[in-house]
Order: C-alpha cells, then structure tokens, then sequence
C-alpha cells in the first residue's frame, strides 16, 4: 500500500505513535509518506520506503497565523496526485483530518476520473477532551470524524468520550497505542547512571508534556515523601507550562539535590532502564503511552485510574492504580515496591509480559486491516 501519514512532529504521543506505526509500515513493504511541519522526533534514520514531506505555510500580513491547514492539504493533494496514495492517515482530528480532507477535494476538482484516496483518522486525546471541548471548534472536530472514511481511538474512554461528546455518525473502532519491545527493554544501565552522577539511591521517573493534567505537583509531593524514608533521585524527562512552577516548589522545598530537570529526550531507553518506579498522577490520560513503554522497559508504575490507564495496567499487578490527587495513597503504593525487592521484581516481570500484548508487530497488522477495509469500501 502507499500510506501517508499527517501527524505532529513535537514531543508527545501521538508524534511518536504515528511515526513508529510509519516506520513498522514500511519494514513491512509499504511505501509511507509523512507530512509534518518538520521530522518527527522519532522519524530517525533514513529508509528507502519512507519519504518525508515538510509542510511550509506562508506568512500574509493581513492574517495573525500561517496557512498550516491549507498548507498541509495543498502538500498531501500534491503527493496524492504524483504518488497515488491509497490511504491518508491523520493523526488528530485537528488539523490533520480536516486537511486530509480539503486535499481529496483538491484533487478530485483538479482530477475527477482520478480514484481519490481513502482517509483514516485516529483520535488521540487532546483533539477531543480540549480542543473539541472548546465550542468554536466543536463543529470542525464533528466534521473531521463524521467525513473520514475510517475512524479509530487509542483507549475504550477515548471512544466513549468521543460518542458522548459527538454523537458520531461513523463507528469509532479501537486499536490502543504500541511498544516495540525490541527497542523499550531493560538494559544495563552503570553508564548511564554514572554520567547522571547517581549513587545507589532508588530512581524515580516521570515523562510528559508538563501540562496541568499531569499533575506534576503530585509527582513532587509524592517523591518528596518517597525521599523522606528512602535514598531516592527523581528524573523528571520533558518540558511545558508547569516546569517553572514546579522547579520552584523543588528549590523551596531543599530538593534540588535529589531531582533532574532533564528536558526533552528522544532516547528514553536508557532512562527507564535505571528507573525504579514510574509516577503518573495524570487527571486524565487518552492512553498514557509513557506508561506502556516504562512497563516494556520492566518499571512497575504508580498511576491514576483515570482515563486509559486501566486498560493496560492492572491495579496490584504491574503497578498501583488510584484515585486522581490522592497523594497520601500514591505514596504509600510507591514505597510499597521501592521496599521491597521481591515485591519489585515480581511487578517488574508482569509489566514485561504485559507490555507484550501491546507489541509493535501485532497492532501494525491490525492498522494494515483497517486499511484495507477502508480500500475495499
């Protein structure tokens, strides 16, 4: 098949789902054409099945932002017409279907006896708890999901969200997020906490955006307790609007010593390969990709049982499931595996074998059948 494939290329999940789904797409034979305003964080090396298309928009004073939108559809609409794409995945409703969409326009007006493609949207979150929450965007999130030919959603909630927010017209099928288990694998990891500097101490991790639904001051609340009664060092990996806020409450509380700011990092491998315990006291998670690739990488996770969470990660199994800003249970769940070693190992081996099922192999067969579906119509 000849796939495109329109995503973000920031750091966050559905960039990073989108392009290793790209990427296991053409190892398996297909030709994938990705559309972004810039690679893919995760894109990496090069392959003779995959073509990168940089979307420019231009700059016209008489408006405040760039033509993206309209940039992106006249880039997939060029691509389609040269290279005959099959199907166009986009990835967000917003902007992402909606330009998949205006380009099919584009070419059948340009080509009218030319079969257009097929277009297949996957909901990830955001384009449906926030953006389409805001009501001057209600109707351009219906719209986007209603004209794709083929509609999915990474978690059950997300679906439902979905049909209680949208009352869609088109069935939303689910097929949840993926590790490739190959790469997110524990691995030794002496060099890596010697270059951290870190002693014998237990480690504590947290991945995200650093957007208020995290809660990242949950996750200094509960590691400053975890610091209290145990030698720990907490890796907080990412950047956004709540780093400052929380780099503060750090420095007031004599913490500076025990947490790393680490920013942005695209190879998350050798992190999660000397974490402890994974915390993620999210308000409300679509999925919680970060979770899934630290159970693949063998690290027990304290999480909420919020949103996707609980459809990969079994309260007492691979971690702790609890309620949303119940710090004082968090807590007491985290120090529970950080104490002990038996306990630890035993969440560390379910949250493998859990991770197993999410495999890259097995959800990439199940995207090529939709697909097809979708071609077949």
């Amino acid at each position: 098949m000849r796939i495109g494939i329109s995503c973000h290329h920031t750091y966050g999940g559905s960039g990073a789902v989108a392009t290793e789904l790209g990427k296991a797409l053409a190892s398996r034979g297909h030709t994938v054409h990705f559309f972004s305003q810039a690679a893919p964080f995760r894109l990496g090396r090069y392959s003779k099945n995959i073509v990168f298309h940089e979307v420019e928009p231009m700059n016209y004073p008489m408006f405040e932002s760039p033509y993206y939108t309209l940039a992106l559809a006249s880039k997939i609409s060029q691509v389609a017409y040269y290279e005959h794409l099959d199907v166009v995945h986009a990835h967000y409703a917003i902007p992402h279907a909606i330009s998949a969409l205006l380009a099919r326009q584009m070419l059948e007006e340009k080509c009218p006896d030319l079969n257009g493609f097929k277009v297949a949207t996957t909901l990830h979150g955001t384009d449906i708890t926030i953006v389409g929450a805001d009501r001057s965007m209600h109707d351009a999130v219906r719209l986007g999901i209603n004209k794709s030919d083929g509609v999915t959603a990474v978690s059950g909630y997300l679906r439902d969200e979905t049909v209680k927010m949208f009352s869609p017209r088109v069935p939303i099928e689910v097929i949840p997020n993926f590790v490739d288990t190959s790469v997110f694998r524990r691995m030794p990891g002496g060099e890596t906490r010697e270059l951290l500097g870190l002693g014998g101490g237990k480690v504590v991790i947290h991945i995200s955006n650093f957007r208020p639904v995290k809660c990242i001051g949950d996750v200094l609340a509960v590691f400053a307790r975890i610091r209290a009664l145990i030698p720990s060092t907490l890796l907080l990996v990412g950047d956004g609007p709540e780093r400052t806020a929380a780099e503060t409450w750090v420095r007031e509380n004599c913490l500076t010593d025990s947490v790393r700011f680490l920013g942005k990092i695209d190879d998350i491998v050798p992190l999660l390969s000397i974490a402890d315990l994974m915390l993620m006291p999210s308000n409300a998670e679509s999925f919680g990709l970060a979770a899934l690739e630290a159970l693949a990488s063998g690290v027990p996770v304290v999480a909420t049982d919020a949103g996707g969470f609980p459809e990969f990660i079994r309260h007492g199994v691979e971690g702790f499931l609890l309620p949303p800003g119940d710090v004082d249970a968090m807590s007491a769940s985290a120090l529970s595996i950080l104490q002990d070693d038996f306990l630890w190992k035993r969440f560390s081996d379910a949250a493998v074998q859990q991770a197993g099922h999410y495999d890259t192999a097995l959800l990439v067969e199940r995207y090529e059948a939709f697909y097809r579906s979708l071609i077949d119509k």
